[in-house]
């Protein structure tokens, strides 16, 4: 049967390409792994036991190392998953020895507008139902990891209150005196539920827990998911999850996941999460999923794991970076590659005509919406306008020293002249420039982008970080504020003044990396103000720490740590197919 995506779902395309996929086992011995080196969730999925697989493969040389990442999308995003998954294939239709490397999509976004991010059209990650509904169970583990957490200071709330020191003493515990008022987590749930962000918890009586005001985030924000992302090693995640900060004492001491004692169970949680999965293309090439934070806020990367793999494994490995290059990108520049010592060879930026519109001045795009006919007709002077937005992008890549490929994400309703005034920016701002058909095409539309790639990824490296950890930390937010998003400044609110000056006095913390909170909407912090904004300043309110994660994470505007489920949610249109169990409507 041709798949053809004009007419098709992406499920429905999904459904046909798994009934000629590999088995994981074929998957992962054309990879080059070992028996013993996979453990198996059925025929079709395993994780990869990086460690055996890290261990075996030490001293080989490293592939070449790609970031996937765009300019500032639209709400209903510009294809960086599909992308990454057609590079890929473009890569292997030209031969090449690939993998790639993608985040575990949340239940949240899933079931709510943004749909699973397997990619899309011809372009997937499969199978698709899989992927979608948990996987191997990583985000579940995390849920409960945390959440343990949560249960283990509630009970310590409780039993120091309902106890004097003598009766603590006597069960072995130590008075933390934690402050109502300072405990930093909430619970959290893998769903955008809005009706959970505040809750008042513990009514009833001593019995009954300590009642305080809490609620929930998403799963996907919280700092575990960040350290999976992160961690090196099993060590190194242990280490980590120990030295989150869950509260502070009435004195203004931490109070940490090994004071609370729970450090080690919530890393049992993870022992198996810690573990790559190996998935598929639609062509029968490997994908590594492996965690999943949010980019707007948390760092927005798959983790440094799967990455470590992928380079130890094939001659190119692809990986994705969430939102724009202002975020994505440069999380995973100052970042990520920080911690993985891996530097990249080239960066692609995914462009679309419809996001280039919306920044020249085109009418609001919203999901679940039709396009307006600007949209969907030709308008090249528009999409000149908000050239500006992807100008600003090209430099940020460039500013790492990285060589930037332009991949313009080809939709059937896309001019030749928009593509021309497309090409014509990016190859004037220093960057190679691709048309790519992938989601429509497969691997076969990618070549184009793949020879680019190639091209790019030969060219000498001189990759530098931003900053360095001796820079003092509101020096660093203002070199990110003005050298990637364009603002003249940055206003600290008092808030974020004393948080930095508490910063800067401990000296574990202030070596930590700095991971910024912003709309991924605009360059700016206001999600209205699209193109390329100039002469704002950017407000800082307030400056979260994750110690664990290692992160100082500066808040610039207003970021909810949980999304809210709109009025036309994807789980509307998801039901099975009670004859076969096949799950329909995913996309």
């Amino acid at each position: 049967m041709k798949l053809d995506p004009t007419v098709m779902k992406d499920w429905q395309i999904a459904k046909a390409a798994e009934e000629k996929m590999l088995s994981v086992a074929q998957l992962a011995e054309n990879l080059g792994l070992n028996e013993d080196e996979l453990i198996y969730y059925g025929k079709n999925l395993a994780k990869v036991d990086y460690r055996k697989v890290l261990d075996r493969t030490e001293g080989r040389k490293k592939a070449r190392y790609i970031d996937v990442t765009a300019i500032t999308p639209t709400p209903l995003g510009e294809g960086k998953t599909t992308t990454t998954i057609g590079l890929v294939d473009g890569l292997g239709k030209l031969g090449k020895s690939v993998a790639g490397a993608i985040r575990q999509p949340s239940g949240g976004p899933t079931f709510n507008i943004k749909g699973s991010a397997a990619g899309g059209g011809l372009a997937q990650c499969i199978p698709l139902t899989p992927f979608s509904l948990g996987l191997t169970g990583d985000i579940d583990k995390i849920t409960n990891a945390h959440n343990l957490c949560m249960v283990a200071l509630n009970a310590r709330m409780q039993h120091e209150n309902n106890y004097d020191d003598e009766k603590l003493a006597q069960r072995n515990l130590k008075r933390l005196d934690i402050d109502p008022q300072k405990v930093q987590l909430k619970w959290v749930i893998d769903f955008c539920a809005q009706g959970l962000r505040n809750i008042r918890m513990g009514m009833g009586g001593k019995m009954d827990g300590f009642e305080i005001d809490s609620g929930f985030a998403i799963s996907v924000s919280s700092e575990i998911m960040a350290i999976l992302a992160v961690a090196r090693d099993l060590k190194d995640l242990r280490e980590r999850i120990g030295r989150i900060v869950v509260a502070y004492s009435k004195a203004g001491e931490e109070i940490t996941a090994e004071d609370l004692e729970v450090a080690g169970a919530m890393t049992a949680w993870l022992v198996e999460a810690i573990n790559p999965t190996l998935m598929q293309t639609m062509e029968n090439n490997p994908v590594f999923v492996h965690a999943g934070p949010f980019a707007n806020i948390a760092i927005g990367q798959s983790s440094v794991i799967a990455d470590r793999l992928g380079s130890n494994l094939v001659d190119f490995h692809v990986t994705e970076s969430g939102f724009g290059a202002d975020i994505g990108f440069e999380k995973f520049w100052n970042i990520k590659c920080r911690y993985s010592g891996l530097k990249p060879d080239a960066v692609v930026l995914v462009a679309t005509v419809r996001a280039l519109k919306m920044h020249g001045g085109g009418p609001e795009v919203k999901p679940g919406k039709p396009l307006p006919k600007e949209y969907t007709e030709e308008n090249v002077e528009l999409v000149q306008k908000g050239c500006s937005n992807l100008e600003a992008h090209i430099e940020t890549v460039i500013k790492s020293g990285v060589t930037p490929v332009v991949c313009i994400n080809s939709f059937y309703t896309d001019s030749p002249a928009e593509i021309e005034a497309i090409r014509t920016a990016a190859e004037n701002a220093g960057a190679y420039c691709a048309v790519s058909e992938h989601w429509l095409k497969g691997g076969e539309g990618a070549k184009e982008l793949a020879e680019a790639v190639i091209r790019a990824a030969d060219e000498p490296s001189n990759f530098k970080f931003l900053y360095d950890f001796n820079m003092p930390v509101k020096k660093r937010i203002e070199l990110i504020a003005k050298e990637v998003y364009g603002a003249e400044g940055v206003e600290f609110a008092p808030e974020a003044e004393e948080r930095i000056q508490q910063i800067e006095k401990d000296p574990d913390s202030s070596k930590m990396a700095t991971c910024m909170v912003k709309t991924h909407l605009s360059l700016s912090h206001d999600p209205a103000i699209k193109g390329r904004p100039k002469d704002f300043i950017l407000p800082v309110r307030d400056i979260m720490i994750y110690k664990g994660a290692g992160l100082i994470v500066p808040l610039a505007g207003t970021i909810k740590l949980m999304p809210g489920t709109g009025s036309d949610p994807a789980f509307r249109r998801i039901d099975v197919d009670t004859q076969t169990g096949k799950v329909e409507g995913l996309f």
